[in-house]
């Protein structure tokens, strides 16, 4: 019965026609309610119109049975900062499907095309937020950040710092603010570049009383930025980034100078450092949690642009990739190295074997877990000489990954 059904839905992308039935699907998928959007300061009917660009901007494709959708994909087309090289990326988001068409492989059948349209697009690399891992796991993703938050009693604060710049509270469509943000994600490895579409998102369900406040130097040049909103004696920091220590210092003692009309400071990093060894008093309460998933969608151009941190040596390494989902990628690669000389793929197979599925792959590559860890944990088939040698030429970097969309 099930085949049968199948049978008479057509695949297709969504177009402006479509935008009623997009909103429709994302609301009941993820159970938004009007009363939800009045909370947050959106008028009827106003979420939806919003919507509208993605349909414009983003790869958005769905089944359909009679015109009625009934399942659907979105890839933004956005761009990440790796180890200091700046990749196209796929940003997979909007998935959902109606219950009435579960167990169809209706949503197996959109990730592959959304990869094979990727594929075409030069976009190697994809990330998601799970909604569930195994799910994703099945098709090829991997854990790449952590979600770290944090809650500091006032009276834990720190006091008395002194910087030569200051704190300035600006608009939220500061010019200063998207220029940060730019500069914080080229120098940062696993940093998403945020176009306009971006930026769309991340105001997209803040309330009217969220506070911008960005550090600047005694030249006057923006080095950090605080997103907050303070609320039931809460602070709730949203976002915080710097460019160096000092705006580090600054963006905290602003923080600080609330502590009459506070009781707790409750934010998230994403740094996978922990804020409690920055204070004096470290006794407070931090919790992480598995936050972005990605894959590479294509392991020859990934490795046409991937910074290794040691080329410096002559040694050959064989990747034996298991790939689900894409043929291209489910093959072997060796990947010589020559002093003095950019890494190539070459085609003799080398002494130095490891094999591993996409995802683990992808976790390695982007600094998430290290290569002698993954071999203990049995993630990985490799000898000993071979993943000394992946510690070497591999970044001990991690991801940050700030942004839901």
């Amino acid at each position: 019965m099930n085949k049968e059904i199948k049978k008479d839905l057509e695949l297709r992308r969504l177009e402006a026609k479509d935008l009623t039935q997009f909103n429709d699907i994302l609301r009941y998928a993820f159970q938004v309610t009007d009363e939800q959007l009045l909370k947050v300061g959106w008028k009827h009917d106003e979420i939806k119109r919003s919507k509208f660009p993605i349909l414009e901007k983003a790869e958005v494709i769905g089944w359909f049975e009679d015109g009625r959708l009934a399942a659907q994909i979105a890839v933004y087309p956005l761009q990440v900062n790796i180890s200091g090289s700046i990749y196209q990326m796929g940003y997979i988001t909007g998935v959902a499907t109606y219950p009435e068409y579960m167990g169809l492989g209706l949503m197996s059948g959109l990730m592959k095309k959304s990869l094979e349209t990727m594929y075409e697009r030069k976009q190697c690399i994809s990330f998601l937020f799970p909604y569930s891992h195994p799910l994703y796991r099945y098709k090829g993703w991997e854990v790449v950040s952590d979600k770290m938050t944090f809650h500091i009693r006032d009276h834990q604060l720190p006091r008395d710092i002194d910087v030569p710049g200051r704190v300035k509270r600006v608009k939220e469509n500061s010019p200063d603010l998207i220029a940060l943000h730019d500069t914080f994600a080229r120098q940062t490895h696993g940093c998403l570049i945020r176009n306009q579409l971006v930026w769309e998102e991340y105001w997209r369900w803040d309330v009217e009383d969220v506070t911008v406040a960005i550090y600047y130097g005694t030249d006057d040049r923006p080095l950090g930025y605080l997103v907050y909103l303070i609320e039931n004696d809460i602070f709730r920091v949203k976002e915080m980034i710097y460019l160096n220590q000092e705006a580090r210092k600054g963006l905290w003692g602003y923080i600080a100078a609330h502590e009459s009309m506070i009781n707790e400071v409750v934010g998230s990093n994403y740094n996978n450092h922990t804020v409690s060894f920055l204070f004096g008093d470290s006794d407070m309460k931090e919790t992480i949690r598995p936050y972005i998933m990605a894959r590479i969608v294509d392991f020859e151009g990934f490795i046409g642009q991937y910074h290794f941190a040691n080329t410096d040596l002559n040694e050959t390494i064989t990747f034996d990739i298991v790939d689900p989902v894409l043929d291209w990628n489910n093959r072997s690669f060796t990947i010589s190295f020559a002093k003095g000389k950019a890494p190539v793929l070459v085609d003799l197979p080398s002494e130095n074997r490891i094999k591993l599925e996409i995802g683990i792959l992808t976790c390695m590559l982007l600094g998430y877990k290290r290569p002698t860890y993954l071999q203990q944990i049995e993630r990985i088939e490799a000898s000993k000489k071979t993943v000394t040698l992946l510690e070497t030429i591999i970044a001990n970097e991690k991801v940050y990954f700030s942004d839901y969309i």
